[in-house]
Protein backbone atom coordinates (compact mmCIF):
# COMPACT_ATOMS: atom_id res chain seq x y z
CA UNK A 1 0.00 0.00 0.00
CA UNK A 2 2.64 2.54 1.06
CA UNK A 3 5.42 1.90 -1.48
CA UNK A 4 4.58 4.89 -3.71
CA UNK A 5 3.81 7.12 -0.71
CA UNK A 6 7.19 6.39 0.84
CA UNK A 7 9.12 6.89 -2.41
CA UNK A 8 8.22 10.60 -2.35
CA UNK A 9 9.93 11.07 1.02
CA UNK A 10 13.16 9.11 0.75
CA UNK A 11 16.24 11.25 1.06
CA UNK A 12 14.62 13.91 3.22
CA UNK A 13 16.21 14.70 6.58
CA UNK A 14 13.02 14.29 8.61
CA UNK A 15 10.27 11.99 7.32
CA UNK A 16 8.12 11.88 10.47
CA UNK A 17 4.36 12.29 10.28
CA UNK A 18 4.64 15.07 12.89
CA UNK A 19 7.13 16.96 10.72
CA UNK A 20 4.73 16.93 7.76
CA UNK A 21 1.73 17.81 9.94
CA UNK A 22 3.53 20.79 11.46
CA UNK A 23 4.34 22.02 7.97
CA UNK A 24 0.68 21.85 6.98
CA UNK A 25 1.08 18.72 4.83
CA UNK A 26 -1.61 16.04 4.93
CA UNK A 27 0.11 12.76 4.12
CA UNK A 28 -1.48 9.71 2.54
CA UNK A 29 -1.21 8.03 5.96
CA UNK A 30 -3.27 10.82 7.50
CA UNK A 31 -5.92 10.42 4.79
CA UNK A 32 -6.06 6.69 5.43
CA UNK A 33 -6.36 7.15 9.19
CA UNK A 34 -9.14 9.72 8.74
CA UNK A 35 -11.15 7.19 6.76
CA UNK A 36 -10.56 4.43 9.31
CA UNK A 37 -11.53 6.65 12.22
CA UNK A 38 -14.35 8.46 10.39
CA UNK A 39 -12.82 11.79 11.41
CA UNK A 40 -11.97 14.95 9.41
CA UNK A 41 -8.49 14.67 7.92
CA UNK A 42 -7.68 18.19 9.12
CA UNK A 43 -8.35 17.03 12.69
CA UNK A 44 -5.94 14.13 12.21
CA UNK A 45 -3.25 16.49 10.92
CA UNK A 46 -3.80 18.97 13.76
CA UNK A 47 -3.71 16.29 16.46
CA UNK A 48 -0.49 14.81 15.05
CA UNK A 49 1.05 18.29 14.85
CA UNK A 50 0.01 19.00 18.43
CA UNK A 51 1.44 15.68 19.70
CA UNK A 52 -1.85 14.32 21.02
CA UNK A 53 -1.91 11.67 18.27
CA UNK A 54 0.74 9.54 16.61
CA UNK A 55 0.70 7.52 13.39
CA UNK A 56 3.46 4.91 13.83
CA UNK A 57 4.62 4.28 10.26
CA UNK A 58 8.28 3.51 9.58
CA UNK A 59 9.20 4.20 5.94
CA UNK A 60 10.71 0.69 5.80
CA UNK A 61 7.38 -0.96 6.65
CA UNK A 62 5.54 -0.54 3.32
CA UNK A 63 2.89 -3.23 3.93
CA UNK A 64 1.64 -1.34 6.99
CA UNK A 65 -2.02 -0.26 7.08
CA UNK A 66 -1.70 3.10 8.89
CA UNK A 67 -3.51 3.62 12.20
CA UNK A 68 -3.61 6.29 14.88
CA UNK A 69 -3.05 6.32 18.63
CA UNK A 70 -4.46 9.32 20.45
CA UNK A 71 -7.28 10.65 22.58
CA UNK A 72 -9.26 11.81 19.52
CA UNK A 73 -9.23 8.32 17.98
CA UNK A 74 -10.69 5.03 19.15
CA UNK A 75 -8.98 3.36 22.10
CA UNK A 76 -6.41 0.91 20.74
CA UNK A 77 -5.04 -2.44 21.95
CA UNK A 78 -1.49 -3.77 21.70
CA UNK A 79 -0.55 -7.46 21.85
CA UNK A 80 2.85 -8.65 23.01
CA UNK A 81 4.51 -11.64 21.36
CA UNK A 82 8.12 -12.79 21.26
CA UNK A 83 10.42 -15.76 21.45
CA UNK A 84 12.33 -16.52 24.63
CA UNK A 85 15.47 -18.60 25.23
CA UNK A 86 13.24 -21.31 26.71
CA UNK A 87 10.49 -21.46 24.11
CA UNK A 88 9.21 -20.52 20.64
CA UNK A 89 10.69 -19.96 17.16
CA UNK A 90 10.14 -17.86 14.02
CA UNK A 91 7.17 -19.81 12.70
CA UNK A 92 5.44 -19.81 16.06
CA UNK A 93 5.91 -16.06 16.48
CA UNK A 94 4.55 -15.32 12.99
CA UNK A 95 1.56 -17.53 13.82
CA UNK A 96 1.04 -15.53 17.04
CA UNK A 97 1.22 -12.31 15.02
CA UNK A 98 -1.45 -13.53 12.60
CA UNK A 99 -3.63 -14.67 15.48
CA UNK A 100 -3.23 -11.30 17.22
CA UNK A 101 -4.26 -9.45 14.03
CA UNK A 102 -7.20 -11.84 13.56
CA UNK A 103 -8.54 -11.03 17.02
CA UNK A 104 -8.16 -7.29 16.63
CA UNK A 105 -4.70 -6.21 17.82
CA UNK A 106 -4.09 -2.65 16.63
CA UNK A 107 -0.33 -2.96 17.16
CA UNK A 108 1.99 -5.82 18.09
CA UNK A 109 5.20 -5.67 20.10
CA UNK A 110 7.97 -8.18 19.42
CA UNK A 111 9.60 -8.74 22.80
CA UNK A 112 11.88 -11.56 21.69
CA UNK A 113 14.85 -12.21 23.94
CA UNK A 114 16.09 -15.48 22.44
CA UNK A 115 14.90 -18.70 20.89
CA UNK A 116 16.65 -17.98 17.59
CA UNK A 117 18.25 -15.21 15.56
CA UNK A 118 16.54 -12.04 16.83
CA UNK A 119 17.05 -10.15 13.55
CA UNK A 120 15.47 -12.97 11.54
CA UNK A 121 12.52 -13.25 13.93
CA UNK A 122 11.93 -9.50 13.82
CA UNK A 123 12.19 -9.30 10.04
CA UNK A 124 9.73 -12.15 9.60
CA UNK A 125 7.23 -10.47 11.94
CA UNK A 126 7.52 -7.07 10.20
CA UNK A 127 7.19 -8.59 6.73
CA UNK A 128 4.03 -10.43 7.79
CA UNK A 129 2.43 -7.56 9.69
CA UNK A 130 -0.19 -5.08 8.44
CA UNK A 131 -0.19 -3.42 11.88
CA UNK A 132 2.58 -1.33 13.48
CA UNK A 133 5.36 -3.30 15.15
CA UNK A 134 7.02 -2.14 18.34
CA UNK A 135 10.21 -3.42 19.96
CA UNK A 136 12.37 -2.95 23.05
CA UNK A 137 15.90 -2.63 21.59
CA UNK A 138 17.63 -3.00 24.94
CA UNK A 139 16.83 -6.72 24.95
CA UNK A 140 18.98 -7.25 21.87
CA UNK A 141 21.60 -4.85 23.19
CA UNK A 142 22.09 -7.12 26.20
CA UNK A 143 22.05 -10.21 24.02
CA UNK A 144 24.70 -8.70 21.74
CA UNK A 145 27.22 -8.63 24.63
CA UNK A 146 26.08 -12.03 25.95
CA UNK A 147 24.66 -10.44 29.09
CA UNK A 148 27.98 -8.88 30.11
CA UNK A 149 27.14 -5.36 31.38
CA UNK A 150 30.85 -4.53 31.71
CA UNK A 151 31.12 -4.53 27.93
CA UNK A 152 27.94 -2.54 27.28
CA UNK A 153 28.55 0.96 25.86
CA UNK A 154 26.27 3.76 24.64
CA UNK A 155 27.33 2.96 21.07
CA UNK A 156 25.92 -0.55 21.51
CA UNK A 157 22.52 0.96 22.29
CA UNK A 158 22.61 3.28 19.29
CA UNK A 159 23.76 0.53 16.93
CA UNK A 160 20.86 -1.78 17.83
CA UNK A 161 18.31 1.05 17.79
CA UNK A 162 19.35 2.00 14.26
CA UNK A 163 19.26 -1.64 13.18
CA UNK A 164 15.64 -1.94 14.39
CA UNK A 165 14.76 1.28 12.57
CA UNK A 166 16.33 0.04 9.35
CA UNK A 167 14.38 -3.20 9.58
CA UNK A 168 11.07 -1.29 9.72
CA UNK A 169 10.13 -1.12 13.41
CA UNK A 170 7.41 1.52 13.80
CA UNK A 171 7.85 2.40 17.48
CA UNK A 172 10.41 1.54 20.15
CA UNK A 173 10.27 1.44 23.92
CA UNK A 174 13.16 3.62 25.07
CA UNK A 175 13.80 3.59 28.83
CA UNK A 176 15.33 7.06 28.92
CA UNK A 177 13.43 8.43 31.94
CA UNK A 178 15.10 6.28 34.59
CA UNK A 179 17.80 8.51 36.08
CA UNK A 180 20.49 7.29 38.44
CA UNK A 181 19.21 9.56 41.21
CA UNK A 182 15.83 7.79 41.16
CA UNK A 183 17.19 4.37 42.06
CA UNK A 184 17.18 4.93 45.87
CA UNK A 185 13.45 5.73 45.65
CA UNK A 186 12.54 2.06 45.16
CA UNK A 187 13.79 1.01 48.62
CA UNK A 188 10.34 1.05 50.20
CA UNK A 189 8.71 -0.97 47.42
CA UNK A 190 7.55 -4.56 47.72
CA UNK A 191 8.45 -5.48 44.14
CA UNK A 192 11.23 -3.00 43.35
CA UNK A 193 11.82 -2.64 39.59
CA UNK A 194 9.63 -4.91 37.44
CA UNK A 195 10.37 -3.45 34.01
CA UNK A 196 12.71 -5.82 32.19
CA UNK A 197 14.32 -2.97 30.25
CA UNK A 198 14.37 -0.77 33.33
CA UNK A 199 16.10 -3.50 35.29
CA UNK A 200 18.86 -3.74 32.68
CA UNK A 201 19.42 0.03 32.74
CA UNK A 202 19.37 0.10 36.54
CA UNK A 203 22.00 -2.65 36.77
CA UNK A 204 24.17 -0.85 34.20
CA UNK A 205 24.02 2.42 36.19
CA UNK A 206 24.73 0.66 39.50
CA UNK A 207 27.70 -1.13 37.97
CA UNK A 208 29.21 1.87 36.14
CA UNK A 209 28.06 4.72 38.43
CA UNK A 210 27.12 6.67 35.31
CA UNK A 211 23.90 8.28 34.13
CA UNK A 212 21.44 6.35 31.95
CA UNK A 213 23.02 6.26 28.46
CA UNK A 214 19.57 6.41 26.81
CA UNK A 215 19.03 9.73 28.61
CA UNK A 216 22.48 11.18 27.87
CA UNK A 217 22.26 10.12 24.20
CA UNK A 218 18.60 11.00 23.68
CA UNK A 219 19.50 13.50 20.95
CA UNK A 220 21.32 10.77 19.03
CA UNK A 221 18.24 8.56 19.18
CA UNK A 222 16.12 11.45 17.89
CA UNK A 223 18.41 11.78 14.86
CA UNK A 224 17.94 8.07 14.07
CA UNK A 225 14.16 8.31 14.42
CA UNK A 226 14.02 11.28 12.05
CA UNK A 227 15.45 9.24 9.18
CA UNK A 228 12.90 6.43 9.38
CA UNK A 229 9.87 7.96 11.14
CA UNK A 230 10.10 5.81 14.25
CA UNK A 231 7.89 6.86 17.16
CA UNK A 232 9.07 6.96 20.75
CA UNK A 233 7.26 4.81 23.27
CA UNK A 234 8.89 6.24 26.36
CA UNK A 235 9.24 3.34 28.77
CA UNK A 236 8.17 3.53 32.41
CA UNK A 237 11.08 1.70 34.02
CA UNK A 238 9.72 2.43 37.51
CA UNK A 239 6.15 1.37 36.89
CA UNK A 240 4.60 -0.24 39.97
CA UNK A 241 4.70 -4.04 40.01
CA UNK A 242 2.03 -4.35 42.68
CA UNK A 243 -0.79 -2.19 44.01
CA UNK A 244 1.26 -1.37 47.12
CA UNK A 245 3.85 0.43 44.98
CA UNK A 246 1.40 2.44 42.84
CA UNK A 247 1.70 6.21 42.51
CA UNK A 248 4.84 6.41 44.65
CA UNK A 249 7.67 8.93 44.44
CA UNK A 250 9.76 6.70 42.18
CA UNK A 251 7.01 6.34 39.56
CA UNK A 252 6.06 10.02 39.59
CA UNK A 253 9.68 11.24 39.46
CA UNK A 254 10.30 9.23 36.31
CA UNK A 255 7.01 10.46 34.83
CA UNK A 256 8.17 14.07 35.19
CA UNK A 257 11.36 13.22 33.29
CA UNK A 258 9.32 11.45 30.59
CA UNK A 259 7.39 14.69 30.14
CA UNK A 260 10.63 16.62 29.64
CA UNK A 261 11.83 14.05 27.09
CA UNK A 262 8.48 14.21 25.28
CA UNK A 263 8.84 17.94 24.75
CA UNK A 264 12.48 17.51 23.71
CA UNK A 265 11.45 15.03 21.00
CA UNK A 266 8.70 17.37 19.87
CA UNK A 267 11.28 20.12 19.33
CA UNK A 268 12.56 17.88 16.51
CA UNK A 269 9.08 16.89 15.25
CA UNK A 270 9.39 13.30 16.50
CA UNK A 271 6.23 11.43 17.54
CA UNK A 272 5.91 10.27 21.14
CA UNK A 273 3.64 8.17 23.29
CA UNK A 274 4.29 7.53 26.97
CA UNK A 275 4.04 4.19 28.72
CA UNK A 276 2.31 3.80 32.06
CA UNK A 277 1.56 1.36 34.87
CA UNK A 278 1.31 -1.41 35.76
CA UNK A 279 -0.55 -2.32 38.97
CA UNK A 280 -2.88 0.43 40.24
CA UNK A 281 -5.86 0.27 42.63
CA UNK A 282 -9.11 1.38 41.02
CA UNK A 283 -9.31 4.57 43.09
CA UNK A 284 -5.91 5.75 41.74
CA UNK A 285 -6.46 5.12 38.01
CA UNK A 286 -8.02 8.48 37.20
CA UNK A 287 -5.23 10.26 39.08
CA UNK A 288 -2.59 8.37 37.08
CA UNK A 289 -4.16 9.25 33.72
CA UNK A 290 -4.66 12.91 34.65
CA UNK A 291 -1.12 13.15 36.02
CA UNK A 292 0.36 11.75 32.80
CA UNK A 293 -1.60 14.25 30.72
CA UNK A 294 -0.35 17.08 32.93
CA UNK A 295 3.31 16.04 33.04
CA UNK A 296 3.56 14.92 29.38
CA UNK A 297 1.54 17.71 27.75
CA UNK A 298 -1.21 15.29 26.62
CA UNK A 299 1.04 12.97 24.62
CA UNK A 300 -0.83 9.67 24.05
CA UNK A 301 -0.79 7.41 27.12
CA UNK A 302 -0.12 3.69 26.64
CA UNK A 303 -0.72 1.54 29.72
CA UNK A 304 -0.05 -2.08 30.68
CA UNK A 305 -3.31 -3.04 32.36
CA UNK A 306 -3.36 -1.68 34.97
CA UNK A 307 -4.04 -4.64 37.26
CA UNK A 308 -6.38 -3.60 40.06
CA UNK A 309 -5.54 -6.47 42.41
CA UNK A 310 -2.57 -8.81 42.82
CA UNK A 311 -4.19 -12.04 44.04
CA UNK A 312 -5.32 -13.69 40.80
CA UNK A 313 -2.42 -15.34 38.97
CA UNK A 314 -3.90 -17.19 36.02
CA UNK A 315 -6.68 -14.61 35.70
CA UNK A 316 -4.68 -11.42 35.29
CA UNK A 317 -6.27 -10.81 31.87
CA UNK A 318 -9.40 -10.10 33.96
CA UNK A 319 -7.83 -8.15 36.84
CA UNK A 320 -6.07 -5.95 34.29
CA UNK A 321 -8.97 -5.54 31.84
CA UNK A 322 -10.97 -3.97 34.67
CA UNK A 323 -8.29 -1.33 35.11
CA UNK A 324 -7.78 -1.00 31.36
CA UNK A 325 -11.45 -0.15 30.77
CA UNK A 326 -11.27 2.55 33.43
CA UNK A 327 -8.00 3.92 32.09
CA UNK A 328 -9.48 4.08 28.58
CA UNK A 329 -12.54 5.86 29.92
CA UNK A 330 -10.35 8.52 31.54
CA UNK A 331 -8.45 9.15 28.32
CA UNK A 332 -5.73 6.53 27.83
CA UNK A 333 -5.03 6.12 24.11
CA UNK A 334 -3.77 2.52 23.96
CA UNK A 335 -4.01 -0.51 26.23
CA UNK A 336 -1.34 -3.20 26.33
CA UNK A 337 -3.02 -6.55 26.77
CA UNK A 338 -2.26 -8.94 29.59
CA UNK A 339 -2.74 -12.67 29.10
CA UNK A 340 -3.77 -15.31 31.67
CA UNK A 341 -0.10 -16.35 31.75
CA UNK A 342 1.10 -12.96 33.08
CA UNK A 343 3.56 -13.51 35.95
CA UNK A 344 3.50 -17.25 35.22
CA UNK A 345 5.02 -18.05 31.82
CA UNK A 346 5.29 -17.42 28.09
CA UNK A 347 1.78 -17.19 26.56
CA UNK A 348 0.65 -19.65 23.91
CA UNK A 349 -1.83 -19.04 21.09
CA UNK A 350 -4.91 -19.54 23.28
CA UNK A 351 -3.50 -17.13 25.88
CA UNK A 352 -3.00 -14.53 23.15
CA UNK A 353 -6.63 -14.99 22.10
CA UNK A 354 -8.01 -14.67 25.64
CA UNK A 355 -5.88 -11.65 26.46
CA UNK A 356 -6.79 -9.84 23.26
CA UNK A 357 -10.52 -10.42 23.54
CA UNK A 358 -10.49 -9.21 27.16
CA UNK A 359 -8.75 -6.02 26.03
CA UNK A 360 -10.91 -5.45 22.96
CA UNK A 361 -13.85 -5.54 25.38
CA UNK A 362 -12.10 -3.01 27.64
CA UNK A 363 -11.21 -0.66 24.77
CA UNK A 364 -14.70 -0.84 23.29
CA UNK A 365 -16.30 -0.21 26.68
CA UNK A 366 -14.05 2.85 27.05
CA UNK A 367 -15.12 4.17 23.63
CA UNK A 368 -18.78 3.81 24.63
CA UNK A 369 -18.15 5.56 27.95
CA UNK A 370 -16.41 8.42 26.12
CA UNK A 371 -19.45 8.73 23.81
CA UNK A 372 -17.40 8.38 20.64
CA UNK A 373 -19.65 8.75 17.59
CA UNK A 374 -20.87 5.36 16.40
CA UNK A 375 -19.15 3.45 19.21
CA UNK A 376 -22.39 1.79 20.33
CA UNK A 377 -23.81 1.02 16.87
CA UNK A 378 -22.51 -2.55 16.86
CA UNK A 379 -23.89 -3.14 20.37
CA UNK A 380 -27.33 -1.97 19.32
CA UNK A 381 -27.26 -4.11 16.19
CA UNK A 382 -26.24 -7.19 18.16
CA UNK A 383 -28.95 -6.49 20.75
CA UNK A 384 -31.56 -6.32 18.00
CA UNK A 385 -30.32 -9.62 16.59
CA UNK A 386 -30.48 -11.16 20.07
CA UNK A 387 -34.06 -9.96 20.57
CA UNK A 388 -35.04 -11.35 17.17
CA UNK A 389 -33.31 -14.69 17.86
CA UNK A 390 -31.03 -14.18 14.85
CA UNK A 391 -28.28 -16.39 16.21
CA UNK A 392 -26.01 -16.27 13.15
CA UNK A 393 -26.10 -12.47 13.11
CA UNK A 394 -25.21 -12.45 16.82
CA UNK A 395 -22.19 -14.60 16.08
CA UNK A 396 -21.08 -12.32 13.21
CA UNK A 397 -21.26 -9.18 15.34
CA UNK A 398 -19.49 -10.59 18.39
CA UNK A 399 -15.83 -9.87 19.14
CA UNK A 400 -15.06 -13.59 18.95
CA UNK A 401 -17.61 -15.22 16.60
CA UNK A 402 -15.99 -18.65 16.82
CA UNK A 403 -16.20 -18.73 20.62
CA UNK A 404 -19.79 -17.45 20.67
CA UNK A 405 -20.90 -20.15 18.21
CA UNK A 406 -18.88 -22.79 20.07
CA UNK A 407 -20.62 -22.03 23.38
CA UNK A 408 -24.07 -21.95 21.78
CA UNK A 409 -23.49 -25.24 19.97
CA UNK A 410 -22.23 -27.11 23.03
CA UNK A 411 -25.85 -27.86 23.95
CA UNK A 412 -27.84 -27.01 20.80
CA UNK A 413 -25.61 -27.85 17.81
CA UNK A 414 -28.22 -28.69 15.16
CA UNK A 415 -28.87 -26.12 12.43
CA UNK A 416 -32.55 -25.94 13.41
CA UNK A 417 -31.50 -24.27 16.67
CA UNK A 418 -29.90 -21.38 14.76
CA UNK A 419 -33.44 -20.09 14.21
CA UNK A 420 -34.96 -21.31 17.48
CA UNK A 421 -36.51 -18.69 19.76
CA UNK A 422 -34.66 -19.92 22.84
CA UNK A 423 -31.26 -21.06 24.08
CA UNK A 424 -30.29 -23.84 26.48
CA UNK A 425 -30.44 -21.57 29.54
CA UNK A 426 -34.17 -20.75 29.57
CA UNK A 427 -35.41 -23.37 27.14
CA UNK A 428 -38.50 -22.99 24.93
CA UNK A 429 -40.96 -22.05 27.72
CA UNK A 430 -39.17 -19.54 29.93
CA UNK A 431 -37.37 -17.08 27.61
CA UNK A 432 -38.52 -13.57 28.60
CA UNK A 433 -37.73 -12.16 25.16
CA UNK A 434 -40.57 -14.25 23.72
CA UNK A 435 -42.86 -11.70 25.39
CA UNK A 436 -43.63 -9.72 22.26
CA UNK A 437 -45.91 -6.73 22.82
CA UNK A 438 -47.31 -5.24 19.63
CA UNK A 439 -48.13 -1.58 19.09
CA UNK A 440 -51.90 -2.06 19.26
CA UNK A 441 -51.69 -3.80 22.62
CA UNK A 442 -49.53 -1.01 24.00
CA UNK A 443 -51.95 1.63 22.74
CA UNK A 444 -54.85 -0.09 24.51
CA UNK A 445 -52.79 -0.36 27.69
CA UNK A 446 -51.94 3.34 27.59
CA UNK A 447 -55.64 4.22 27.23
CA UNK A 448 -56.47 2.02 30.19
CA UNK A 449 -53.80 3.62 32.36
CA UNK A 450 -54.98 7.08 31.35
CA UNK A 451 -58.52 6.23 32.43
CA UNK A 452 -57.27 4.93 35.75
CA UNK A 453 -55.14 8.08 36.24
CA UNK A 454 -52.92 6.19 38.63
CA UNK A 455 -50.58 3.21 38.49
CA UNK A 456 -52.25 -0.17 38.49
CA UNK A 457 -51.54 -2.00 41.77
Amino acid sequence: MRTEWIAKRRGQKNVSQMHYARNGVITEEMHYVAQRENLPVELIRDEVARGRMIIPANINHPNLEPMAIGIASKCKVNANIGASPNSSNIDEEVDKLKLAVKYGADTVMDLSTGGGNLDEIRTAIINASPVPIGTVPIYQVLESVHGNLDRLTPDDFLHVIEKHAQQGVDYMTIHAGLLIEYLPLVKSRITGIVSRGGGIIARWMLQHHKQNPLYTHFDDIIEIFKKYDVSFSLGDSLRPGCTHDASDEAQLSELKTLGQLTRKAWEHDIQVMVEGPGHVPMDQIEFNVRKQMEECSEAPFYVLGPLVTDIAPGYDHITSAIGAAMAGWYGTAMLCYVTPKEHLGLPNAEDVRNGLIAYKIAAHAADIARHRPGARDRDDELSAARYNFDWNRQFELSLDPERAKEYHDETLPADIYKTAEFCSMCGPKFCPMQTKVDADALTELEKFLAREKQPVR
